[in-house]
C-alpha cells in the first residue's frame, strides 16, 4: 500500500457535498450528516477500507482483497477491502466504491449533487456547504 493511494482516497470521499472527517477509534470516518459512508485504517502501513455497496456488494465479494464487513455490518451490503505494505491497491475502483457508497447514505437531495459516474461535485469552500452552488455548477456541466 502507499500513502498517495490513501491519500487520494481520502480526498476524494471529503470531496462529496457535506463530507466531514472524523477518527473514531483512531481510524478515520467519512461522514455525511453524521452517517458513516467510508471507514479507512492504514495502521501498520496495511490500507483497508469499508464501504456500503448495496449495488454492487456481490461482484466486489468475488475479488480476492474484499470481505463482509465484520460487526455485522456485511450483512446491510458493507464490504471491506485490505491491502498488505507493498500490495498495489486499485484506486480508481475503491474510488468508485467509495461514491457508490456516498450516494447510499446521503440523503437524496445531495446523493442528486453526484453525477452517476461517482465524481464528487466540487465544493463551494467560502460559504457554508456551497450544496446549492455545487448544485448549479453541476446542472451546468451536463448542460454544456
Amino acid at each position: 500500500m502507499s500513502a498517495p493511494a490513501a491519500a487520494r482516497l481520502r480526498a476524494a470521499a471529503l470531496a462529496y457535498p457535506e463530507a466531514t472527517e472524523a477518527s473514531p477509534w483512531g481510524h478515520t470516518a467519512v461522514k455525511v450528516r453524521g452517517k458513516a459512508f467510508l471507514f479507512m485504517s492504514t495502521e501498520g502501513g496495511r490500507l483497508s477500507l469499508s464501504c456500503k455497496l448495496p449495488a454492487s456488494h456481490g461482484a466486489a465479494l468475488l475479488l480476492p482483497f474484499a470481505a463482509p464487513t465484520g460487526y455485522g455490518l456485511g450483512k446491510s451490503g458493507w464490504v471491506t477491502a485490505a491491502f498488505e505494505p507493498g500490495e498495489a491497491a486499485p484506486v480508481e475502483l475503491l474510488a468508485a466504491w467509495i461514491g457508490e457508497s456516498y450516494r447510499a447514505v446521503a440523503p437524496k437531495k445531495l446523493a442528486a449533487l453526484v453525477e452517476a459516474g461517482g465524481t464528487a461535485a466540487p465544493r463551494d469552500r467560502s460559504s457554508g456547504t456551497g450544496a446549492k452552488k455545487a448544485a448549479k455548477r453541476v446542472s451546468g456541466r451536463r448542460a454544456g
